[in-house]
């Protein structure tokens, strides 16, 4: 039962981190097809508990609001948790597997690149802020 509590502590925290960040947070299918069908530009974020995610990805994810390109959206969806938004979100990343954590830019709906958790975890937050700028720069500009 304490096991439960804390992972609930977890996910709440994790959860609050990217709200606090300026991500719109998508908790069902529905959600996540009505955000990645609208025109423009969206930065998804698939959050996780684990320990890249907290150290790496969370704080690059946050990072990126500040940066001078800027989506029409920050989204994201929750691995493990939400798992109908998650898999309704994986749908539109057509050429990767599933991965968390990560961050999918999409254009029009469509996968424009995506950072995978093989590129976040053991790496710098800087190294997956790098990759998040050059996406931008590319494809919003």
């Amino acid at each position: 039962m304490e096991f439960n509590f804390f992972m609930n502590d977890v996910v709440q925290v994790a959860r609050q981190e990217m709200v606090t960040a300026g991500y719109q947070e998508l908790k069902t299918a529905e959600e996540v097809e009505g955000i990645l069908k609208e025109s423009g530009t969206t930065l998804v974020m698939v959050n996780s508990v684990c320990g890249c995610a907290g150290g790496i990805a969370r704080p690059a994810a946050a990072y990126m609001r500040n940066y001078e390109i800027q989506p029409d959206r920050y989204v994201t969806v929750f691995a493990g948790q939400d798992k109908e938004a998650t898999a309704k979100a994986r749908e539109y990343f057509k050429g990767y597997a599933p991965s968390s954590p990560s961050f999918a830019l999409l254009k029009d709906g469509e996968i424009q690149m995506m950072v995978e958790r093989h590129e976040i975890e053991g790496h710098e937050p800087i190294q997956v802020v790098q990759k998040l700028e050059q996406a931008l720069d590319e494809v919003v500009n």
